[in-house]
């Protein structure tokens, strides 16, 4: 209790001194600083004086005035302090005396004595409170501590002797005009380097030891006080437009400077050229970008780069519109991505451009990419030889019209060409077009055929013919990506030229207007907008659209706190996420159209014809088990159709064609795939083989390891395709197909089929988990009866697959079920 009583009166003694004297402390404290750091030396020494005076006249009026506001405090306050903040007041009660009362009185106040003892111990000092804030509202108090901080810091002893020499000399009579002035260094020198090499400035004088290392192009600036000062260097040629007392030479090679009998032995870095090189060759991509990798070195930093691209007009296939000689064009120049913050010694960037619009997208091109450093030294790639990417299309109709512009801007001889062939494409179309590219279609050919073109025309003409194309191929939906696209790229750019608040929220605003109307446009196609949106080519990870909405929450959320940097990083991050965006082409109606999609629809086609292949041959090789080779029999005999085996020849031709088109090249799942269509393609070779030597069994065996291995090629494209559920048109458990929607064969061998248990997949199997009764709780003996029932659903289902009678799609079925169960 004493203790706290203690610090609660050490704490009011506080109190009151800072709230009577704080105005007098802070003038103190200001005008200490100004003494230690030497201010008081730029007043003139007629008016020092009288401001000391006010200065000291102004002090002793704040102090006088703390001095009648002070009072002091007592123990007793800090006695009330404490009690105040206990219960029950236990510190008045010990300061209590009990004067009336018996012996029974005496013993109850001695034990209230004790409870006031026990709570009094648990007393606790109480903070001091000078209530500053308060009296204080503009915090000059803090003004004078900083000012104080900062004279103590940064002032040190000579400032002080300047402050005490100017406030003495206010006060004595000035100097003689010809006393002698003490003189200051006799030559001052600067190496300044090259501005692009990002160095500081070196001070000769102070620097320590007498070797120097600067880079190639170094200024070094002399200035010279007085008179017989001599300088002499071999370092470099020395600047015609100096003056004699102001010298400035440019290091370009090894040698020394002397400047007044002290030598700088100094030694030149060359500036290094930039070094270049590509990353793999830019790829065809689905939405058509052209994303080139590169990287760049240079010792001081690269400071521009550009790519060229030119036509490879002899690696052009020169037919049909393209066999008029081109017009000629510029080559096209691209700016290379460089970092807008950090030395950019070492750079490694993609080029990301759309191309599809120009008139070489999809034709061989040379692209030669090169960078300049801060002395203008430049790197070349050799020209290399790729295809352009450019927008794809794969509605028939809309192709044509695409390639159409392509050969009106290669040549405007094609002008007729293409207006009768613009007319053949739309006369008596089986499919309504789109009323914009229906008039886009129609103004174009009559534009075409009312007489020559101008290049305003044409290009003009060719933008009509592209946005149709578009129309037909995704109902405007390239036009919605492309929005995306511009509005994110308008914001970075506003960000990194440090835009204005309101200038950056309505660029946000119109970013999430078009994100919007982007995935609005997905659902009306009935498609998944977050299907579209994938982080990682190569893992195929997909984040939704609530996710894509989250981020730019955030991008709000940073921008809004002024953290631009960070704001900037994740918008390059959405960039990104914009560059890897999959824009999947239509094949028709609820068709899957991305390239595994169609890899899968073009194998599940082939694996259905191997299938009605070994199907006929079976069913030829019972009908005539002893007469001519099924592979020569009626079927080809007469050239009228093909053979069993010219069959087996183009299934195998097409496998190889197939393989060639096959996605996801260099990853663990399309190298399957890859291999699997190998191993079919080889026993398709066997089978055709034995079908010629009619070996009718040779011919089956080979055909079910063909089959086996398209199934199992489709598996791993599957696989490719992000692990979606029936891609290789097997049904998953508890759902159908197209020929089995209702379930499975009934174990009693009738016909129809029954409906799989829920928890259990078609044969009856529990699918909970591993170690079936163990998982599931069920009596062994259940467990051996179910496992029992699968067998003979198994060989049942075997029974029937191999029944030529039944419905191909019932067979197909079935065979799928063997296969996956």
């Amino acid at each position: 209790m004493r203790r706290a009583v203690g610090l609660t009166l050490a704490g009011l003694w506080w109190e009151h001194i800072a709230a009577g004297f704080w105005p007098a402390a802070t003038w103190a404290a200001l005008g200490l600083a100004a003494l230690v750091l030497g201010l008081v030396a730029l007043v003139p020494p007629g008016a020092l004086g009288w401001g000391s005076a006010l200065w000291l006249l102004v002090l002793a009026a704040l102090v006088l005035w703390g001095w009648v506001r002070f009072r002091r405090p007592s123990r007793d306050q800090a006695v009330l302090l404490v009690d105040r903040r206990l219960e029950g007041r236990p510190l008045s009660v010990l300061g209590d005396r009990m004067v009336l009362g018996g012996p029974d009185a005496a013993m109850l106040w001695q034990a209230h004595q004790a409870a006031a003892r026990a709570a009094a111990a648990r007393a606790r000092p109480v903070a001091p409170d000078a209530a500053l804030v308060r009296r204080d509202p503009f915090a000059l108090r803090l003004v004078g501590l900083t000012a104080l901080a900062m004279a103590l810091i940064f002032g040190g002893t000579a400032p002080v002797g300047q402050g005490l020499g100017a406030l003495a000399a206010g006060w004595r009579p000035s100097a003689p005009t010809d006393q002698s002035v003490a003189a200051g260094p006799a030559w001052e020198g600067w190496a300044e380097p090259p501005r692009h090499t990002g160095r500081p400035v070196i001070y000769l004088n102070t620097l320590e030891g007498d070797a120097l290392t600067v880079p190639q192009g170094t200024s070094f600036n002399l200035r010279l006080y007085g008179q017989g000062l001599s300088v002499a260097q071999d370092i470099g040629a020395a600047d015609p437009q100096a003056t004699p007392d102001v010298p400035r030479y440019t290091a370009q090679q090894d040698g020394t400077l002397t400047v007044d009998g002290r030598s700088f032995a100094v030694t030149v870095q060359p500036d290094a050229p930039p070094q270049l090189g590509l990353a793999a060759l830019a790829g065809r991509r689905a939405d058509g970008r052209l994303a080139q990798g590169f990287s760049a070195e240079d010792d001081h930093g690269i400071t521009a780069g550009t790519a060229s691209i030119t036509l490879d007009l002899p690696a052009v296939d020169r037919r049909h519109g393209l066999t008029p000689d081109p017009e000629p064009r510029e080559a096209l120049q691209l700016d290379l991505p460089l970092p807008a913050t950090g030395q950019r010694r070492r750079v490694s960037a993609t080029l990301s451009a759309d191309l599809s619009r120009h008139p070489w997208a999809n034709l061989p091109v040379r692209m030669t990419l090169s960078v300049r450093d801060g002395i203008e030294q430049a790197a070349h790639t050799p020209p290399t030889a790729l295809i352009l990417p450019g927008r794809r299309f794969f509605d028939p109709l809309a192709a044509g019209i695409a390639e159409m512009r392509r050969d009106l801007l290669w040549s405007r001889d094609n002008a007729a060409r293409s207006a009768r062939l613009l007319r053949a494409m739309v006369w008596r179309s089986d499919r309504p077009l789109p009323p914009e590219a229906a008039q886009a279609i129609t103004g174009a050919v009559q534009a075409l055929e009312s007489g020559p073109l101008s290049a305003d025309v044409r290009d003009a003409l060719a933008d009509a013919l592209w946005d149709a194309a578009l129309l037909i191929e995704d109902g405007g939906l390239g036009d919605a990506l492309e929005r995306m696209r511009q509005a994110q790229q308008r914001l970075a750019e506003a960000i990194r030229n440090g835009a204005s608040p309101d200038e950056i929220q309505k660029l946000m605003d119109a970013l999430r207007e078009a994100t919007d109307d982007y995935k609005r446009m997905l659902a009306e196609r009935g498609e998944d907008p977050s299907a579209r949106f994938d982080r990682s080519e190569q893992q195929g990870r997909q984040i939704t659209g609530d996710q894509i909405q989250q981020m730019m929450d955030e991008i709000q959320r940073l921008m809004n706190e002024g953290r631009m940097a960070e704001a900037q990083e994740l918008l390059d991050q959405f960039n990104q996420l914009m560059d890897n965006l999959e824009v999947r082409e239509g094949e028709g109606e609820g068709g899957d159209s991305s390239p595994q999609g169609r890899s899968m629809d073009r194998l599940r086609e082939t694996l259905r014809d191997q299938q009605r292949l070994a199907d006929d041959v079976l069913r030829e090789a019972q009908r005539d088990p002893f007469g001519e080779a099924p592979g020569e029999g009626e079927d080809g005999g007469d050239g009228d159709a093909p053979s069993l085996a010219d069959r087996q020849r183009d299934l195998r031709a097409e496998i190889g064609r197939q393989q060639g088109l096959l996605p996801g090249r260099g990853t663990d799942q399309g190298d399957a795939a890859s291999d699997r269509l190998d191993d079919a393609g080889r026993a398709m070779a066997e089978a055709e083989r034995a079908l010629r030597q009619g070996d009718a069994a040779g011919a089956l065996e080979r055909q079910a390891e063909a089959i086996e291995a398209l199934r199992e090629g489709m598996r791993a494209l599957s696989d490719l395709s992000r692990g979606q559920p029936g891609e290789d048109g097997a049904p998953q458990p508890g759902q159908g197909d197209e020929a089995g929607s209702q379930g499975t064969p009934r174990a009693d061998g009738g016909e129809g089929f029954a409906r799989p248990v829920p928890g259990r997949d078609p044969l009856g199997r529990d699918t909970g988990g591993q170690g079936g009764n163990v998982t599931t709780g069920e009596p062994l003996a259940d467990s051996e009866r179910r496992a029992g029932r699968a067998r003979e659903l198994q060989d049942e289902i075997r029974r029937r697959s191999g029944e030529g009678a039944r419905p191909r799609a019932e067979r197909d079925y079935l065979g799928r079920l063997l296969d996956r169960f």
